[in-house]
């Protein structure tokens, strides 16, 4: 059968992920991605060590993000993204900056870090104060907020769960918890969801309509930022960062104007006798979470053998609830 009428493939923008060795969501990734778009992914090299400061200072060492990246020079990708938020924001401010020099020093092509896209996003939707959800331990989730606070970004709530491994088993239904405690003292401005082996993308839309307001999450800040880099738009179902209607916020939304009626023309000569005019049509309040209908939400069951690992409550390194800002 001639099948030349079909053409293609069509050509794609190269993006290039290099990912901690423990990463488990590329199809998540993969979510955010226009269909002209391919992703080209690589690991660093495993090291026996659970989810920690350690852990990010080895998975985020300057020759191994060289590695990773030589390791996508074949394909060319035009912009590459260091999809780890912990390893990025370990070095503080500084760390984040000497990282991207070494990835565009190895690859020849512009970098940046899931961390430095974080900040970008938060600028991009004009957020100083910020409530923080993490899977991490206290002192990986202290590093993050010092990260922040040398950005000048305040937090102004935080709730972990102190996961040293397989943090992608989390359900929706225990960072929806998180984020609720983290959002419960003073008002931020948006919600950050930390760590890109955290399971986010459903759950955006539910929860900025729920808590009205921004939710942002580690792997959407970098597709975001990777594909801006490129000329493209990342895609997702209602989510403020994507979407400038959105990110007004669904207490902002408004009803659809309603379309305007048709009328006869007008008689040459009045009506003998006066009509009441009619009714103006009476437009019912749109529900937020109806814009949601179509967004779609995997299932929030546990997967089987998850086992967080912490006391609910708790405010030890290994996990509690609302922190108050160190």
């Amino acid at each position: 059968m001639d099948v030349s009428f079909l053409g293609g493939p069509r050509p794609q923008r190269g993006v290039g992920i290099v990912a901690p060795f423990d990463f488990a969501l590329d199809r998540e990734l993969w979510r955010w991605v226009p269909d002209d778009v391919s992703l080209h992914l690589t690991r660093t090299p495993f090291v026996p060590v659970e989810v920690s400061l350690d852990q990010a200072r080895l998975v985020s060492e300057h020759e191994t993000l060289r590695e990773g990246v030589q390791a996508l020079y074949a394909v060319a990708p035009e912009v590459v993204a260091y999809a780890c938020t912990s390893g990025s924001f370990v070095g503080g401010a500084a760390g984040e900056l000497s990282m991207i020099a070494a990835m565009e020093e190895a690859g020849e092509a512009p970098s940046l870090t899931t961390s430095g896209a974080l900040l970008a996003a938060l600028r991009e939707i004009g957020a100083l104060r910020v409530a923080v959800v993490t899977p991490y331990t206290k002192s990986v989730t202290d590093s993050l907020e010092d990260f922040l606070g040398e950005a000048g970004i305040a937090v102004t709530g935080r709730s972990y769960l102190g996961l040293t491994r397989e943090i992608w088993r989390v359900p929706y239904r225990d960072v929806v918890e998180m984020a609720r405690e983290a959002v419960a003292g003073d008002a931020p401005d948006a919600l950050f969801i930390s760590c890109t082996n955290l399971p986010t993308y459903d759950v955006i839309p539910q929860l900025e309509a729920e808590l009205r307001m921004p939710v942002l999450s580690a792997n959407q800040v970098t597709l975001w930022d990777a594909l801006r880099r490129i000329g493209k738009e990342a895609v997702g179902p209602y989510q403020a960062l994507l979407d400038p209607v959105a990110r007004r916020g669904p207490a902002a939304m408004t009803p659809s104007p309603t379309l305007p009626v048709s009328r006869p023309e007008e008689p040459a000569e009045p009506a003998a006798e006066s009509v009441e005019p009619a009714a103006e049509p009476v437009v019912l309040p749109v529900e937020p979470e109806a814009a949601l209908a179509s967004a779609g939400t995997e299932s929030g069951e546990p997967l089987e053998g998850y086992d967080q690992g912490f006391a609910s409550g708790g405010t030890d390194e290994w996990g509690g609830g609302n922190q108050p800002p160190v």
